[in-house]
């Protein structure tokens, strides 16, 4: 029997609450260790794992995807923090807040102008990179869980931690099969803090995760309204700016491959452009409520999905459950043991990967197979911005080669002595060095007849090209005729009149409107002419 983490069934309002506590869990520690990764306070890393998710589950364009505090996003943040706090002291906080702000306007922006839709411009093979390389990420970053005091476990902490681990991971993968009235992944982390409370066994918990790394607790209350307390002048906006636009860039392009994935594991379609918006209000209020911020989450979506999560209730119960947690329930919260936890995200690491990857390797196109390797190794040494982009631009690039070689002239003369070229492949800036070489405009007869019935004309190189051809031959001292250009090309190329014609009768399809009637009927009675 093919064992599938992802069940393609429908929802259900308690699957979504069930999958939203699960969520809430395991959000814990992710948003207190971005926090410390930004280098602010954990209460705000997860009052910005509350209002992100809150928000994106609400007004988003995919139901079932959680949003909240982020590595990719943490690792921008904490320059700016730095840098604000050069400024003064404790200051960096103020600053990240006004960035945030100005972050989350540009993301709405993006989605109200319909920018959305630019995440179809990313290939498959990137796609294939970014959850292979997101997967290693997550692994990477639950090995930290396996230190303590920055030195790596050993003896018998190491092997209670293993073994937790261990037992998280064989309920997830078992329960399944026996019943799916409870999320595995809830099943696993109650059970494994059982063991661990009632057990007595000495492990690292949520509470001493945080005191590990200088925190006190997760209680808080709730989060206050403030405007930035930062001076609102040239200079702050000269050192927020470029800091802005990369959160929104990077949280743009996590959101937006994350709500691919989730469309393509639930077989349904979500809406980019709403989820623009929704991110950029998420941030915005982030930016007001003393947040930091983020974005998509592909670990916590899987969860959510994994665990049966599919509509809008399952991402805000996620999130009011967080807010609970921060409230009332933190002392319970931090005693639940950090290996219930990574097991969780180790099993969320096999789900995410694409296996399939290595099925494919002799049956992709070389290209294919280094655009997946390099967004891959990109995403684990750089970030998921710089990968996907990178990405998009070598496939373009592939692209282009690959469509530049395709153009081809097909050459005939017909009884009168005029020759035919008809040209077929698109002609772009890759393809015109290419269609050049096509013509021998010395050797041709005194009249020439180019087609392009089968091209397309795809850029301004492209009528560059045509209008040097013509010149050519007009130099030559010899006459050319272009056919079924379209309306737009034949307004941009030179002498149009004289040199552009098409048989409307042959292909009304391809009608272009010309004044030069006379032109056209002589050349039409001097290839009707009969012998």
């Amino acid at each position: 029997m093919k064992f599938e983490f992802i069940d393609k069934k429908q929802g259900s309002i308690k699957d979504d609450i069930l999958s939203g506590l699960t969520v809430a869990l395991a959000l814990v520690p992710e948003a207190v260790a971005f926090a410390f990764v930004a280098g602010v306070s954990p209460v705000v890393g997860l009052y910005g794992a509350f209002m992100m998710g809150l928000i994106t589950s609400i007004f988003g364009g995919r139901p079932g995807m959680i949003s909240g505090a982020t590595g990719a996003m943490a690792v921008v943040i904490v320059s700016l923090i730095q840098k604000g706090n050069a400024l003064g002291d404790g200051q960096g906080l103020q600053y990240l807040l006004a960035a945030l702000i100005l972050a989350g306007t540009i993301q709405a922006l993006f989605g109200v102008f319909k920018l959305g839709k630019l995440i179809r411009l990313v290939p498959h093979s990137v796609m294939m990179g970014f959850v292979n390389g997101l997967a290693i990420v997550i692994f990477l970053s639950q090995l930290n869980m396996f230190k303590s005091g920055g030195e790596w476990l050993s003896g018998a902490p190491l092997y209670m931690m293993v073994g937790l681990v261990a037992v998280t991971m064989a309920i997830m993968l078992i329960l399944p099969k026996i019943s799916k009235a409870i999320p595995a992944a809830l099943v696993g982390i109650l059970v494994v803090s059982a063991l661990v409370i009632f057990g007595n066994i000495e492990t690292e918990t949520v509470k001493s995760f945080i005191q590990n790394r200088g925190g006190e607790s997760i209680k808080a209350g709730l989060p206050i309204f403030n405007v930035p307390l930062i001076p609102f002048n040239f200079e702050t906006l000269r050192l927020i700016f470029p800091f802005a636009l990369i959160l929104a860039a990077v949280g743009l392009i996590e959101s937006l491959m994350t709500l691919n994935l989730v469309d393509e594991l639930t077989e349904t379609r979500g809406n980019g452009n709403r989820e623009c918006v929704a991110q950029g209000a998420a941030n915005i209020v982030n930016g007001f409520f003393g947040g930091m911020g983020g974005c998509a989450m592909i670990g916590q979506s899987i969860i959510n999905i994994k665990s049966g999560g599919r509509g809008r209730l399952s991402g805000i119960v996620g999130a009011v459950m967080l807010l609970m947690f921060i409230l009332f329930a933190s002392t319970y919260i931090e005693m639940i043991p950090i290996a219930a936890l990574v097991g969780v995200m180790f099993m969320v690491v096999i789900g995410t990967f694409a296996w399939s990857t290595f099925n494919i390797i002799n049956k992709i196109p070389l290209s294919d197979l280094i655009v997946i390797i390099l967004v891959t190794g990109l995403t684990v040494v750089f970030d998921l911005a710089i990968a996907v982009l990178a990405g998009v631009i070598v496939s373009a690039l592939v692209f282009s080669w690959e469509n530049a070689k395709r153009i081809r002239a097909r050459k005939t003369t017909d009884e009168h002595g005029i020759k035919h070229y008809e040209i077929y492949g698109p002609l772009f800036f890759g393809s015109t060095t290419l269609f050049q070489t096509k013509f021998e405009v010395q050797n041709d007869p005194s009249e020439v007849i180019v087609d392009f019935k089968e091209s397309r004309i795809m850029d301004q190189s492209a009528i560059e090209a045509i209008n040097k051809l013509a010149e050519r031959y007009h130099k030559a001292g010899k006459t050319i005729h272009l056919r079924h250009l379209s309306k737009d090309c034949i307004k941009l190329v030179k002498k149009a009149e004289a040199i552009c014609d098409v048989n409307v009768l042959e292909d009304p399809n391809y009608f272009v409107a010309i004044d030069n009637y006379n032109k056209l009927s002589k050349l039409q009675s001097k290839l009707n002419t009969t012998s």
